[in-house]
């Protein structure tokens, strides 16, 4: 793996950082006899992903960590379980319960409220979020007791729809304890014969959603719309931009590979992350004076962003107008 540029995508597990997952791969890399100190290979990863839930996290390497900041505008798949009864001031397993409902929504009511939650619509964050208010991150405030207040956003969900459970989920007790299954399934997903009537004690959806938009914060204002409160048990982002848990691997797998020096069998090319991006076909003299940061004029192709190559070597993320390319991000490679 001598040049090692590309996307590892790794499967996050429970209770593990963003950064820790980093960690884990500049340890592989390093097991593979790979320099990662400053002057070594860059690692990064495509956005963050709560502790609290697993599944996709992309780890950008060499040079595609220039592109790893597409990954925050990119829309992202979850998976969510939204457990009714209580509210904590985390919206997740983490914190602690700050309202309590009696109230238990049923099916119907379920399928109604729905569609209100699709398409674009105003949401407030977390006040436990990354979020900067006044300079600080509102989690500190939050954790310092003081009184956060961040304001509504718009955001889109592209599609919520409603899984059919087959089992419990693995989720994280509020004492810690990993791996403890999440409720039973309720009798309302058993499919042919449901009792649309039956109360939910908690509910399994899936969400394709636009950059910035808060599962906890979706969890809790559908449980609020159905006149009770909830909080997330159970958070698995399936999809980040064009990765899936289909390339994904474990920590395992990641620290196997890296003691076999066999990392490259999972290294994905810096053009995976650019599956929306057409390419751009470059001569080599035209690929040079990109390099140089001149401007080529006079290029048949329509207005846009382009992957530029030449002889399949990745060159520049350019931007095509009025038949003139211009470097947005270049490729040392």
């Amino acid at each position: 793996m001598s040049g090692v540029h590309g996307w590892l995508i790794l499967d996050k597990p429970l209770g593990l950082g963003s950064t820790q997952g980093v960690s884990a791969v500049k340890r592989a890399l390093r097991a593979s006899g790979h320099d990662v100190s400053k002057r070594g290979i860059k690692v990064g990863h495509g956005g963050t992903l709560d502790p609290l839930a697993t599944g996709v996290l992309p780890i950008a390497l060499g040079e595609a960590t220039k592109l790893a900041g597409r990954m925050l505008d990119s829309d992202k798949v979850y998976d969510f379980t939204v457990t009714f009864g209580s509210e904590t001031d985390t919206l997740d397993l983490e914190g602690k319960v700050i309202a309590e409902s009696a109230v238990r929504p049923t099916l119907a009511q379920v399928e109604a409220v729905l569609p209100r939650f699709t398409g674009p619509i105003e949401q407030v964050p977390p006040i436990y979020s990354a979020l900067k208010v006044d300079g600080e991150r509102a989690y500190d405030l939050a954790r310092a007791g003081e009184a956060v207040v961040l304001a509504s956003r718009s955001v889109t969900v592209h599609s919520l729809v409603r899984v059919q459970e087959e089992g419990p989920h693995p989720t994280l007790s509020r004492e810690g304890g990993r791996g403890l299954p999440a409720p039973p399934p309720s009798p309302a997903f058993a499919g042919e014969g449901r009792d649309e009537g039956l109360l939910l004690d908690h509910l399994t959806l899936t969400a394709h959603v636009s950059k910035g938009t808060y599962i906890r914060s979706l969890a809790r204002d559908i449980a609020r719309a159905l006149g009770t409160v909830g909080h997330v048990t159970m958070l698995r982002r399936t999809k980040a931009g064009p990765f899936t848990l289909e390339n994904a691997i474990s920590l395992d797998k990641l620290a196997e590979l890296g003691q076999a020096r066999a990392l490259e069998d999972k290294l994905l090319p810096l053009r995976a992350g650019l599956d929306d991006i057409p390419a751009l076909s470059l001569s080599p003299d035209q690929a040079g004076l990109l390099r140089q940061g001149r401007v080529l004029i006079g290029i048949a192709a329509d207005d846009g962003s382009y992957f530029a190559t030449s002889e399949e070597i990745p060159v520049a993320l350019v931007e095509v107008q009025d038949r003139e390319v211009r470097v947005v991000r270049g490729f040392n490679l």
